[in-house]
């Protein structure tokens, strides 16, 4: 355990931002899991799309926060929207 007052200090911080982050995190997951959701249980391409309208912000919002990099953040949006316009098109080709 740290015994220098810099050093106290500075493992208070890094409790905090360790539960920020993990607050963070836990809520991209929870976003990416109600697109999921809402492609495979649901089936519906508008629920879809407004879960993902949903999920990118909460997703942009813990890279601005540092919870995740930047690239991270743009990978999980990407393959999220991937996955929506792919069930989308697979939906309109099937009706």
């Amino acid at each position: 355990m740290a015994n220098h007052k810099s050093a106290l200090k500075r493992h208070r911080q890094s409790l905090v931002r360790r539960d920020r982050n993990r607050m963070n995190k836990s809520k991209v997951k929870t976003a990416m899991k109600k697109v999921d959701a809402a492609i495979e249980v649901d089936g519906s391409v508008e629920k879809a799309r407004e879960a993902l309208v949903t999920a990118v912000p909460v997703i942009e919002r813990a890279a601005v926060k540092g919870a995740f990099h930047k690239k991270t953040a743009s990978r999980k949006i990407s393959r999220l929207t991937r996955k929506v316009n792919k069930f989308a098109l697979s939906k309109e080709s099937a009706a």
